[in-house]
């Protein structure tokens, strides 16, 4: 959750110092980060759907990460979401006003309210999550089930990405 919460400061301060109206200024690299983003999406599709491939659900060893490259999986997928930018750069703008004090400052202030609001919700799936696993991972026909419905949500996130224009 902490390279997650970077990711949202390192967008909310491009927003706020005027930095992300460059990938809107530069077409292509919107465009990298949208593909990028989808083809991402796309390769978590295969993992799930694959022969031999699990559910996330699945119960399982896993290598132990160090808390570093646990913080830059966090860090790098939220960078990779360009959805994030576009929600900074369109959505602040509505809240601020110019009488009301520094624009930086109200920048700052609203964007530190999102992400404050997103890590809790975030902190409450995760939370859920761990429940729902311990749940599901005495089901087996429901990981399979799971599996696919993954695989279909993923893949459909990924074409809508691939084909979304920029707003």
């Amino acid at each position: 959750m902490g390279g997650v919460a970077l990711g949202f400061v390192f967008y909310m301060l491009c927003a706020a110092f005027g930095i992300t109206a460059f990938v809107f200024a530069v077409p292509y690299a919107y465009d990298t980060l949208r593909i990028g983003g989808a083809l991402y999406l796309l390769y978590l599709a295969w993992q799930a759907v694959k022969p031999g491939g699990r559910s996330a659900f699945a119960v399982r060893d896993l290598p132990i990460d160090t808390p570093g490259k646990l913080f830059g999986m966090g860090f790098i997928t939220n960078l990779a979401n360009p959805k994030i930018a576009v929600m900074y750069l369109s959505l602040l703008p509505q809240f601020i006003t110019e009488g009301h004090g520094s624009i930086l400052t109200q920048s700052l202030a609203l964007g530190s309210v999102q992400i404050s609001i997103s890590l809790a919700v975030n902190a409450l799936i995760i939370v859920t999550a761990g429940s729902i696993s311990t749940f599901l991972s005495g089901r087996p026909q429901w990981l399979s089930v799971q599996r696919w419905l993954m695989g279909s949500v993923l893949t459909g996130l990924a074409v809508r990405m691939a084909y979304e224009s920029k707003k």
